[in-house]
């Protein structure tokens, strides 16, 4: 179990009981954002993806230290308008009317899915540069979703790409081309050798349909490791080389936000059942789903709390493997199966590592209306 920061044990242990909150780091946020600038070739510049994390505090942080925003939706687009994003880039395979004609207002670059909706946009009235995203063909990266070469909803198919600039109504004028590839790759040298390969390719396409490329944006999927310390190395990226007046866009959401954020939940109980020991959480996958939803394990750091002013005697457990189980009623409410500990008693506090990423933002809230977890901001 990993120690945790001096900031983090001392809000986690500051919290009334039962514990139950997410804490996110502004100075981590911001130390992640220093190592990937550092990192990026002369031409690069990176957007965080706020699908990761969503938090107003999150998002004005990385706002300031990113070069800008990738936002999927007209509620996202606002939380970037709202952090002062001095750049938006507007994607996603479902924007609606609404969407397209806000995103346009803010100044956002689209990355436009289809003919179709191009044909909404100049319907609209709208007029705008744009990126195409196409789902070409071939193998891409590995990791844990794959975007393109394989059918998705995302993107124009790359054998459709002559007919769709074919049909580029008046008003818009595609400058480049959106090509994320996948999500979660872990390998940082085959991510630089993508790169390398995803200029390549729209600077021929570009000539081949005499577009003056200026935007190649290879999207994020800059891979963290859930059950280990490892993500991937962006030093590789600077091997990449960007054309003059080529703006090389990276998305990275994942990567920038995970080690940034701590979930915490207090045990309520314990419990051996069937020779299967459990710690009954205040909290679970309506906070937290990644674990259940990807099918793994997620490490968590004990935080004793020594108080203990109740009249009867407190549960403990001690050299056992544990499973740390949610207030849901589901026995898929999981985090972590078999994690072994010296020691644990009920009140003591779990302290999940690597959360700020896709944490409460993709989780089922509502389901049984428990309270939501506290917000600390370190």
């Amino acid at each position: 179990m990993a120690e945790l920061p001096a900031d983090v044990s001392a809000a986690v242990r500051a919290l009334p009981s039962p514990a139950c909150a997410y804490l996110y780091s502004r100075p981590a946020l911001t130390a992640r954002a220093r190592t990937l600038r550092s990192a990026l070739p002369p031409g690069a510049s990176f957007l965080y993806a706020v699908k990761a994390n969503g938090r107003p505090e999150v998002v004005s942080t990385l706002a300031a230290a990113a070069d800008g925003l990738e936002v999927a939706s007209g509620g996202e687009l606002a939380l970037a308008t709202a952090a002062g994003a001095r750049r938006i880039v507007f994607g996603g395979p479902g924007k609606t009317d609404t969407e397209l004609a806000a995103a346009v207002a803010a100044g956002a670059l689209l990355n436009v899915e289809s003919v179709f909706e191009m044909r909404r946009l100049a319907g609209l009235g709208l007029t705008a540069d744009i990126c195409l995203r196409v789902n070409r063909a071939g193998a891409a990266l590995s990791g844990s979703h794959t975007m393109t070469g394989v059918p998705t909803p995302f993107g124009i198919d790359e054998t459709q790409l002559p007919a769709a600039l074919a049909a580029v109504p008046p008003g818009l004028r595609v400058i480049g081309f959106h090509l994320h590839a996948v999500s979660n790759n872990l390998d940082g040298h085959a991510h630089a050798a993508f790169l390398t390969e995803a200029v390549g390719w729209s600077l021929r396409t570009a000539t081949s349909y005499g577009i003056p490329l200026r935007v190649v944006n290879a999207g994020g999927g800059f891979g963290v490791d859930y059950a280990s310390d490892a993500s991937m190395d962006v030093t590789p990226l600077s091997s990449v080389t960007v054309p003059p007046g080529v703006d090389l866009i990276l998305e990275p959401g994942r990567w920038l936000t995970a080690d940034a954020g701590w979930y915490t939940a207090e045990v309520l109980d314990l419990k051996t059942t069937h020779g299967r020991t459990f710690a009954v959480l205040r909290g679970g996958t309506h906070h937290f789903r990644l674990p259940a939803a990807w099918g793994y394990s997620h490490p968590f750091t004990v935080l004793p709390i020594d108080d203990w002013n109740r009249p009867y005697p407190r549960p403990e457990v001690t050299d056992v493997a544990v499973d740390a189980v949610g207030e849901l009623c589901t026995p898929r409410d999981v985090l972590t199966r078999g994690q072994h500990v010296p020691s644990l008693r009920v009140g003591d506090r779990l302290v999940f590592a690597r959360t700020g990423a896709y944490g409460w933002d993709i989780s089922h809230h509502d389901f049984l209306r428990h309270d939501p977890p506290a917000f600390v901001i370190l």
